[in-house]
C-alpha cells in the first residue's frame, strides 16, 4: 500500500490527481495541467512536494574514506556548505542510483537517493562501509519541497533573511527558518532552473508549503506535479535513474563523465567502468517529422539499428517533439539524421546536441 507524504491533504485539497509513485501517493498534475504547469517553472516559478526522496546521514572518522570508495566522484576538497552529484556504481561499473551529496558538517554528509532505491541503497551502503562510521536512514525524519524557477529566490526571500538564501548553484545553509519552520535551504534542482530545495521536518512541511504559496501567489508560483517534473527535467537534458541509467548502463555512457574521477584512489566501480568503455553515448534527438518520440523506441541509422530512446515527450518550452537515447559512439555526431521507430512507424529525428534547453 502506497504511503503518503505530509502534505498528501494540501494535493487534495489543490485538486491534484494523484497516482502511485515509488511507493508514494504523489500528484501528477493540478487543475491547471502539465503543460501550464511546465511553463510556469520557465517563466515564474512551480511548487514540487518531493518529499518522497529519501535521506541517508554517513558520520564518522571515517565518512570521508568510505564515501569516496562507494560513490565515483571525489569528496576529498569538498567543504561544509557545498552540494555534490555523483552515481554509485556495482562492481561490474553499471549505475546502481545517483545522488546528492551535502557536507553538513567535518565528518558528517547527508544523502539524498532516490525513492525507489532507498532501502537497497542504504543496504548497499552498509554492507560496503569500513572502519568507524556511521550510516543511519533518516527518510521518514524529513520532508522536501522544491521551489523552482526565476521567481523563486524572491518568493524565499520573503519569507526568509537574506542569510538564508544560498548565493551559489550547489550550496546550501543549515539551521535556517522560513516562515517560522526549520529548514536546510539548498540552491539545487532538477528542473533546468534557479531554484531551491528545502529540508524540513514533516510537522512543518504543510505550513512552509502554504506560506511559499501565499508569498509567491502575486509572482504567479502554481503548485506543480510529477508530470512538470518529467518534462522539465527532460527538456534540460537530466538524466533519470531508471531511463537514461541503470545497472547495466555505465556513467561514461550516459554522459556523467564529469562526475567519475577516474585518477582518484580504487572505487566501487572503476575497473568496471574502464572495462566498459564507451562504446555507446547519450545523444539529444529532436523530431523532424509528425510525431512524439517515447522510450524503449529503436533507432536507426541508413536502416540499421543503432540504439534504443530512454526517454521522449513533447518539451511545452521548446515547442517540439525531443528524446534521449542511447546510440553506438561512431552514430552519435550532431547532425546526423536518424529515425525512431514508434509502435510500427517511423519517425524522422536528428541527433542534436544535448541539453536541448539550458538556461
Amino acid at each position: 500500500m502506497e504511503q503518503k507524504t505530509p502534505l498528501y491533504g494540501r494535493h487534495l485539497a489543490a485538486g491534484g490527481k494523484l497516482v502511485p509513485f515509488a511507493g508514494y501517493l504523489l500528484p501528477v498534475r493540478y487543475g491547471s495541467g502539465i503543460i501550464a504547469e511546465h511553463l510556469a517553472v520557465r517563466e515564474r516559478a512551480g511548487l514540487f512536494d518531493v518529499s518522497h526522496m529519501g535521506e541517508l546521514v554517513l558520520e564518522g572518522p571515517d565518512a570521508l574514506q568510505n564515501l569516496n570508495r562507494l560513490l565515483t566522484n571525489d569528496f576529498t576538497n569538498m567543504e561544509v556548505g557545498r552540494v555534490r552529484y555523483s552515481p554509485m556504481c556495482s562492481e561490474s561499473g553499471g549505475i546502481l542510483d545517483d545522488l546528492i551529496v551535502y557536507r553538513t558538517g567535518e565528518e558528517r554528509y547527508l544523502l539524498v537517493v532516490n525513492a525507489a532505491g532507498r532501502r537497497r541503497d542504504a543496504e548497499w551502503i552498509g554492507a560496503h562501509l569500513t572502519g568507524d562510521v556511521r550510516l543511519r536512514d533518516i527518510s521518514d525524519e524529513v520532508a522536501q519541497l522544491a521551489l523552482q524557477g526565476p521567481a523563486s529566490a524572491g518568493i524565499l526571500a520573503a519569507l526568509t533573511g537574506s542569510g538564508s538564501i544560498p548565493e551559489r548553484y550547489y550550496t546550501f545553509r543549515d539551521g535556517c527558518k522560513a516562515a517560522g519552520v526549520d529548514c536546510l535551504v539548498s540552491r539545487t534542482g532538477y528542473t533546468g532552473e534557479d531554484g531551491f530545495e528545502l529540508y524540513c521536518a514533516p510537522a512543518g512541511a504543510p505550513a512552509l508549503w502554504d506560506a511559499l504559496l501565499d508569498a509567491g501567489a502575486a509572482r504567479g508560483l502554481i503548485p506543480c506535479g510529477l508530470g512538470a517534473r518529467d518534462t522539465l527535467r527532460l527538456e534540460a537534458a537530466m538524466p533519470l535513474y531508471g531511463h537514461e541509467m541503470d545497472e547495466e548502463i555505465s556513467p561514461l555512457e550516459t554522459g556523467l563523465a564529469f562526475a567519475v574521477k577516474l585518477q582518484k584512489e580504487d572505487f566501487i566501480g572503476k575497473a568496471g567502468i574502464l572495462a566498459r568503455g564507451a562504446a555507446r553515448t547519450r545523444v539529444g534527438l529532436k523530431a523532424t517529422g509528425r510525431g512524439i518520440i517515447r522510450e524503449h523506441s529503436p533507432v536507426f541509422a541508413d536502416g540499421v539499428q543503432i540504439g534504443v530512446t530512454t526517454s521522449g515527450t513533447h518539451c511545452p518550452y521548446l515547442g517540439g517533439a525531443y528524446a534521449m537515447a542511447l546510440v553506438d559512439s561512431a552514430h552519435a555526431r550532431p547532425g546526423t539524421t536518424v529515425e525512431a521507430e514508434v509502435r510500427g512507424r517511423n519517425i524522422p529525428a536528428e541527433i542534436v546536441p544535448l541539453p536541448f534547453y539550458r538556461n
